[in-house]
């Protein structure tokens, strides 16, 4: 499956400067790489998409406490979204709100593709800057032969043609 190969397999090095920071939850390490390169002032301010109700911002900061609690200021959740198009949709009225023209999505590296598909077409102004991140126990190499990596990667390849028939369509 030609997918596979597109998957990234390490974090990208953030160098091109952004408005925000975006993250989608559902998958381990987005939600840290996110807060680090909050941290790091690689984004003014961070976007969590699709939190569950009831999650509170002192939570999150507990699952990375190298993280100072001051950019608290920083970092807004958003609690509509229940699936990516959810969560393009949910990012896309809260950068119309914060007056956002660039962004770091942060992702899951086998989620990227059908994540930027679902963004772009829901914000087609703003710059969307990938930031791919490996999720910790899913190996892609040899993804043939482990049937949780076979089955992942078969699942997201059917979601990423559904999304991309849905763009050819502008449904």
């Amino acid at each position: 499956m030609r997918y596979v190969a597109t998957i990234p397999r390490a974090i990208a090095t953030a160098t091109e400067p952004v408005d925000a920071i975006v993250v989608l939850t559902g998958g381990g390490g987005r939600l840290e790489e996110g807060l680090a390169l909050l941290g790091r002032g690689n984004g003014q301010r961070l976007f969590v998409s699709g939190v569950h109700r009831g999650v509170e911002l002192s939570e999150l900061f507990r699952l990375a406490p190298d993280i100072r609690p001051s950019l608290s200021c920083c970092v807004v959740l958003g609690h509509e979204a229940v699936d990516t198009r959810g969560n393009a949709r949910e990012t896309a009225a809260w950068v119309a709100s914060a007056d956002i023209s660039s962004l770091r999505l942060v992702t899951s590296n086998y989620h990227m593709s059908r994540s930027l598909i679902e963004f772009h077409r829901a914000m087609p102004q703003v710059v969307i800057v990938p930031h791919a991140v490996p999720t910790p126990g899913i190996d892609f190499d040899g993804w043939w032969y482990r049937p949780r990596v076979l089955r992942l990667a078969a699942g997201e390849y059917v979601k990423l043609l559904l999304a991309l028939g849905r763009a050819s369509l502008n449904a």
